[in-house]
C-alpha cells in the first residue's frame, strides 16, 4: 500500500497512511527521529483494520518517506505536520497516541484542538527534552558547538548519532510545557517503562503530577525499555487504548 501525502502551507511533503473505519480517529505520533514504518505505528494499523476502527499514522518532514532534511526540523515545524495531516484526513473526534516526542506534539495539540481530542495516551512521553534532556546536560563544550556551529551530535543506541541543532533547542523554548499545570478535560493513560534509559520514572511521574484532570492514570510497566514495542507491551497498549475508547464511547 502506497502512502498519501499532504503538501502543508509551509511546503513540506508529509507522507500518511489512513485507515477508513468508526470513530473516534486514532491518530499515531512517532518520536525523534523514528518512523511511521515502526512497530507501535504498524500494530496499531493492525488492530484498526482488525476492528474496523479509523486510524492515522504519519512521517514528520525529515523522518521516513516526508520530505525534508531532519536536520532542519524541530518541534514546531513537526507539530505542525502533524496537525495539518489531522486537519486534512480526519473528521470528528480524535484519540492521541504519542511516543516519547510523539508525547510531547500530543500535549501540544491537546491544546491546540482541544474540543476534538476525547482522549490521550503517551508511551515514555518526553515532553520538553530538548531543554530538559538535551541542554541541560550539555557540558559547555557541547553548548559552545551548537552557538558556534549550529550543531553538536549525540550518540543513539538505534544507529547513526542524533543531530541536535540550534534550531531544535531555541524552538524548543517555545513550546515548553512543564512550566505549570496541564489541564486535559479528557481520560489519559500515562505509559512508562520502568527500564527506560531515555525517560526517567521522574520525568514520567513530574508530567502526572503537573496534569490536572479527573481520570488520568500513569501506569508503570515492570521491566519495560524505552519503546515499550515487546509482543506483551504492544498488547498492553492495545488493553489501554480499548479502555481508553470504551470510556469515550
Amino acid at each position: 500500500m502506497q502512502p498519501e501525502y499532504l503538501e502543508t502551507q509551509s511546503n513540506r511533503k508529509i507522507a500518511y497512511y489512513k485507515t477508513e473505519g468508526k470513530g473516534p480517529t486514532v491518530v499515531f505520533l512517532g518520536g525523534f527521529k523514528s518512523e511511521m514504518a515502526g512497530s507501535k505505528a504498524t500494530f496499531l494499523e493492525s488492530w484498526a483494520e482488525r476492528v474496523g476502527h479509523a486510524y492515522v499514522r504519519l512521517d514528520y518532514s525529515g523522518h521516513g518517506l516526508s520530505s525534508g532534511s531532519f536536520t532542519d526540523g524541530c518541534i514546531g515545524d513537526w507539530l505542525e505536520d502533524a496537525q495539518s495531516v489531522i486537519e486534512h484526513a480526519t473528521h470528528g473526534p480524535l484519540i492521541l497516541i504519542g511516543s516519547s516526542m510523539g508525547g510531547w506534539i500530543a500535549l501540544l495539540l491537546a491544546k491546540k484542538m482541544r474540543q476534538r481530542i476525547v482522549a490521550l495516551m503517551t508511551i515514555a512521553a518526553a515532553p520538553d527534552f530538548t531543554e530538559e534532556g538535551f541542554w541541560s546536560n550539555f557540558s559547555e563544550a557541547q553548548k559552545n558547538e551548537i552557538l558556534i556551529n549550529g550543531v553538536t551530535y549525540l550518540p543513539s543506541e538505534y544507529g547513526d548519532p542524533y543531530p541536535i541543532t540550534k534550531r531544535l533547542i531555541e524552538d524548543g523554548r517555545y513550546h515548553l510545557i512543564n512550566l505549570g499545570p496541564i489541564e486535559v478535560g479528557v481520560p489519559v493513560r500515562l505509559l512508562q517503562g520502568d527500564l527506560d534509559t531515555s525517560v526517567s520514572r521522574d520525568t514520567a511521574l513530574a508530567l502526572f503530577d503537573r496534569m490536572d484532570g479527573e481520570d488520568i492514570q500513569l501506569i508503570l510497566v515492570k521491566g519495560g525499555d524505552h519503546s515499550l514495542s515487546t509482543p506483551q507491551n504492544l498488547m498492553d497498549i492495545e488493553y489501554q487504548l480499548n479502555h481508553l475508547i470504551s470510556r469515550v464511547s
